[in-house]
């Protein structure tokens, strides 16, 4: 008999969570209401659970609108994003990556975007998605011989998991208008830095700083008030570790291949931070 497919990340993402879902499973709660995964990076933790518990709706957001478009177009349109898949493929090459990230996601249709979007992320460098300060994409190309730019069946069953979603671009904070008692909300933001030189990085324009970090806090906190479930995973910092002290927070081991400092790559721990 054939396993059954779950749904898993058509994206490639640095710092996703698909390698730590075996560690963070006994920690899931069970819930009655909806769920709500505000910094939706890769979906490797909406994916793991849609095939395992049923919410009542699901919520997923991010502030990165390409991101958000390409959650959209395989949801909305599966077979078009595997046909501009199927283009890109046959053409890739050196010049052409470079051409295609040249181009400007706002000039194109949002599916010839999204398509983009995924394109560049499976044969960019380790799959990162960096920005600069005026929000261009500016990753080089990665190192592959056969880069896997198009998965169908993994668009295909995602795409039907997606169904179930309502997706849009904005910040986490939204969530508060929406979010009720009984609802789960699994925040993953972008990580406080282990070092000053360890924010190689921008997801978006803006920089995720302290700052951020600490009105995250008072969002959980809020969240937590109201009666909802949240789970956040974030660095092992002492500040992180101060900002959340009231709360529970358990060790989890990852495996890193990212980062300036040698000493910091391999195997480290992250926090994993609940309410319940």
């Amino acid at each position: 008999m054939n396993k059954p497919a779950f749904p898993k990340p058509f994206l490639k993402w640095a710092g996703g969570k698909s390698n730590l879902l075996k560690q963070y499973e006994p920690l899931f709660p069970k819930w009655s209401g909806d769920y709500f995964e505000p910094f939706i990076g890769s979906g490797a933790v909406f994916f793991f659970l849609s095939a395992r518990q049923e919410a009542r709706k699901y919520y997923l957001s991010d502030l990165n609108r390409e991101i958000v478009d390409a959650f959209c177009a395989v949801r909305d349109d599966v077979e078009e994003v595997i046909r501009l898949l199927s283009k890109h493929q046959k053409l890739h090459s050196k010049d052409y990556f470079y051409q295609v990230r040249a181009l400007v996601p706002g000039n194109l249709p949002t599916l010839e975007r999204a398509a983009r979007t995924i394109y560049l992320n499976k044969t960019c460098f380790n799959g990162l998605y960096r920005v600069n300060k005026k929000g261009e994409f500016n990753v080089p190309m990665g190192n592959y011989k056969k880069p896997s730019i198009l998965q169908v069946e993994t668009l295909k069953i995602a795409s039907r998991a997606l169904a179930r979603a309502d997706l849009a671009a904005g910040h986490y904070s939204g969530l508060l208008d929406k979010a009720q008692a009984g609802d789960f909300i699994y925040l993953d933001p972008p990580y406080h830095p282990l070092s000053k030189t360890a924010m190689f990085t921008n997801y978006v324009a803006e920089a995720f700083d302290e700052k951020d970090q600490m009105e995250l806090s008072q969002v959980a906190t809020t969240l937590s008030e109201k009666g909802c479930l949240f789970m956040e995973s974030n660095s092992n910092t002492d500040f992180v570790k101060d900002l959340y002290k009231d709360f529970k927070i358990q060790e989890v081991l990852a495996r890193r291949s990212i980062n300036r400092e040698k000493s910091k790559r391999g195997v480290i721990t992250e926090l994993v931070i609940t309410n319940f």
